[in-house]
Order: structure tokens, then sequence, then C-alpha cells
């Protein structure tokens, strides 16, 4: 990259900070009340305690409604940053364009450009710049107008009902997500949001919370999340991975010795739940019979797989949290793929597949493979990003990230006793990159599944529409 910006690049900049100079410190109506339902989404997106900075603030509008510890604003124009600084007294203001961003060495849980990215000289050397104010999981949030409406907000501008613009670039999301790319970032997900960005009578609220996420693709204001692409991890993982178990006396030995060892140590953790056949005796047997492994065992107190993984987790020591079900349906030999996806830094959530290889013929009932296909799609439309299977056992996760997960649990409530779905909106909550691994489903070989069909799968249906107002509608 390049030291210096190109001369178009500075005239460019000179022509937009000459523009807001001379443009109002006070927003039309509609434009704040469009900044506040952006500023709702923001809210959502920002987890508490964060501490945020807004390139393009102007005078600080948008920053001023947002919930974070500490704020931080940037932007060309100094009469805006003066009704900026006057409005926020405890936030931090800085005349610099973003191509040229020098914080001395601050660092920012979430960086926002909200509504300027197409008003940026190079937007590749603007991503170039932001990764030097970003530490490890930084979110890069970016929202912008989707190229669709621009006939018709050319259309209000010409009718007066929308402020002129210093000329702009027209970046569709095409364009951004390949930039991101280039500029040394990696997208998470990406939602469409806001079909009426003014007051209509109640109309606004029944368009922009009940509609917009049937109709993202036609949506005003297109949100995508970043985070920091990560080059090869140095150095190796410890890894705790967990099994609950619950009528699997058959399958405790082979979980032992098929379970590889993976990054700078592993240990086993059984969690019995509960068994009618002799599983806690097996625990007990095979950890004593296997003194070279580090095993812990317990049984749980409550109830489900949910609060066995948790019990589990609450006891690990490991940089990395794996889950493993007893009834080893998932080959225990695939692990290490599912380390390196975290230990590579290539995402923060791994989640298994069994939808992509080929299956035991007795592994999955046919309704069962429909209603996962099913839920797939479902997840991939609820969180912005691609996942093939919810039910999978196997989900791996650091322990940070969990504990996270965990502290943000009361958003959605103790409402999954199975632990799949709660680990995946978490995960999508702090918007982590989820990575879908594919695995081959193998037959089980030892007793019947715990699941029942019916009860369970009404059970996941009604946890799928209660985290859709919490993600989607809202």
């Amino acid at each position: 990259m390049s030291s210096e910006l190109s001369s178009l690049a500075r005239d460019h900049l000179d022509r937009v900070r000459a523009f807001y100079d001379a443009a109002p410190t006070v927003a039309q109506s509609g434009a704040r009340a469009y900044r506040r339902l952006l500023a709702h989404y923001y809210n959502l997106l920002i987890p508490a305690g964060a501490s945020v900075l807004e390139i393009g603030c102007g005078s600080g509008e948008l920053l001023a409604q947002l919930r974070a510890k500490k704020k931080t604003g940037v932007d060309l124009s100094e009469p805006q940053l003066a009704v900026a600084r006057a409005r926020l007294p405890e936030a931090e203001f800085f005349a610099q364009a973003g191509e040229q961003l020098d914080l001395g060495g601050r660092r920012f849980d979430v960086i926002i450009i909200s509504d300027t990215l197409n008003l940026a000289a190079d937007v590749q050397r603007l991503f170039e710049q932001l990764r030097g104010v970003a530490h490890d999981d930084t979110r890069l949030l970016i929202n912008f107008q989707n190229s669709l409406w621009r006939p018709l907000l050319s259309l209000a501008h010409a009718l007066g009902l929308k402020a002129a613009q210093p000329q702009n670039s027209w970046l569709a999301s095409s364009d951004v997500l390949n930039l991101l790319d280039l500029g040394g970032w990696s997208p998470v997900c990406r939602h469409g949001r806001i079909l009426v960005p003014f007051r209509a009578l109640g109309l606004d609220w029944l368009a922009n919370r009940w509609l917009a996420p049937l109709l993202g693709w036609f949506c005003l204001t297109v949100f995508i999340v970043a985070r920091p692409a990560r080059a090869s991890a140095d150095r190796a993982r410890t890894v705790s991975v967990v099994i609950p178990a619950r009528n699997e006396a058959g399958n405790i030995a082979a979980a032992v010795a098929r379970t590889p060892h993976m990054g700078a140590g592993t240990e086993l953790i059984f969690v019995e739940g509960h068994s009618k056949d002799d599983t806690w005796a097996q625990i007990q047997k095979v950890a004593a019979e296997n003194p070279d492994r580090k095993i812990k065992i317990l049984q749980q107190t409550g109830k489900g797989k949910g609060d066995a993984v948790r019990a589990g987790f609450a006891v690990a020591t490991g940089d990395i949290l794996m889950i493993l079900d007893a009834d080893l349906t998932m080959p225990p030999e695939d692990l290490p793929k599912f380390y390196a996806v975290l230990a590579s830094g290539r995402a923060e959530f791994a989640n298994g597949v069994r939808l992509v290889y080929p299956m035991d013929e007795k592994a999955m009932q046919f309704l069962n493979l429909c209603a996962n296909k099913t839920f797939g799609l479902i997840f991939t439309w609820l969180l912005g990003q691609p996942v093939k299977d919810t039910l999978c056992g196997t989900k791996v996760l650091s322990r940070a990230h969990y504990e996270s997960v965990a502290a943000n649990r009361a958003y959605f409530g103790d409402f999954d006793p199975f632990g799949d779905f709660d680990l995946l909106f978490g995960a999508a909550k702090l918007n982590l990159k989820i990575a879908d691994v594919p695995i081959r489903y193998r037959e089980r070989t030892y007793g019947t599944t715990n699941i029942q069909r019916w009860k369970h799968g009404w059970l996941l249906l009604q946890m799928v529409l209660f985290a859709a107002r919490k993600l989607k509608f809202v």
C-alpha cells in the first residue's frame, strides 16, 4: 500500500470536505427518523461495554444514540465535528480522512461506517487503514444504500425530500464484499433492513419490523458485518472435548480410544445424564483404565443435553471447546478438522454438517433428513450466513467466545434443552464467523436415539419462531 493518496483521491476528499463544511449541521426531520432506525439496528449488533469508532461521524447524531462504553468519531469537516463535540463532550473526535487514519495506536471493539462508504476516495485503502485500529475480535459494521433504490432517492432529491450529497459512488453488495476481501477483512453476515425510512402513521413500524426481514433484497439499507482476516495461528491451542452421555454404556471405551490428541493437549470431559443402563459405571471404569489421558467425569444435576454441555464447559480448561455426541455417529477421528478451523482463524464457530457426504443407510430417517434441511434453510436466512445443518451435535468454539455467549444468554433466555440453537443463536448475536464442517454421518452401533421426533420437532420449531423475533423481527 502506498504511503500517499493519489492526487485524484485527494481532490475528491477536498470536495467532500468543502461540501460538508458548508452543509447544515442540523439534519432534516426525515433524516433524523432514518438515523433513529439505524441506531436501533446498530444497538442490536454492538455488545454492551464495547468501544466504538465511527468513520464519517458528521455531527455525531448517530453516535449519540449508540449504547457503547467509549465513543470516538472521525470526520473530514471541522464545523460538523464542532457540533459533535458539543453533543458528546465525553467522546473523542478527530478531523481526518479514513484513508489517512492515524489514532495513535488506539484499538476498538466496533468500527462503524454508516452511509459514508460511497463518499470514500479509495475504499480498499480505507479498509486497509482500519486494520490498524482493530484487534482480533473487532467487528466492522457497515451500512450503505441499496442500488435498487437509486431512482427513488434521485426523485426524492429532485422533489426536495432528500438532502443533497457530494458526488459519490454507488457500490453494490458484491463490490463491498470484494473490497473487504482486498482490504484484509472477512465478511461475517449480510442483512437488508428498512423499507420505510420515515414516519408514516405506524405503517413504517409495520413494514420495517414485519415485512423488511422477508424482503431483504429490496430493503433500502444493506448491513454487512466483517471481521479481520487472519493468518495461520502462531501457537497450538489446548482442547476440551465434552461428551454428554445418556444410555451410552457401549460407546464410552470407543470414545476415548478414537478421540485423537489435538493441539497443545486434549482433555475429555464425560457428563453422564440420568442413564438407565450402566453408562456411569463404564465412564468410571474407562477413566481409571486410561491414566495416560486427561479425563474428567461428572454427573449432571439438571436435564437435557444442553444442561450437560453447560456443565461440561463449566469445568473445561481448554482454549477450544468441542462437543462430541457419545453415540459416535459423528466419527471422533474428524475432530481435528474442527480444531484446524478455529486454530487457523478461518472462523470462530465450527458447525458439523451431516448433509453433504453420503451417510449410512439407517443413520437418519427420511423425515428427520427433510426437517434438518428445512432448519438449515431457515437458519441461513435468520443468521445471514450459511448454516446447512443446525442439529449436528458437534459444535466447536473458543472458551473465550463461549463465555461471551453465556454472558449474553439473557437476551434469548434459557429456552433450548438441546443446546444446539442456544450456541448458534448466541454466536450470531456476537457476530461470530460460522464455518460448516462436513462430516460422514454413521449409523449408531449401540443403543437407541434419545430424540423424540414429533415432540422435539415441535419444540425446535417453537424455538425458531422465538429466536426469529429476537434476530429478525425487531
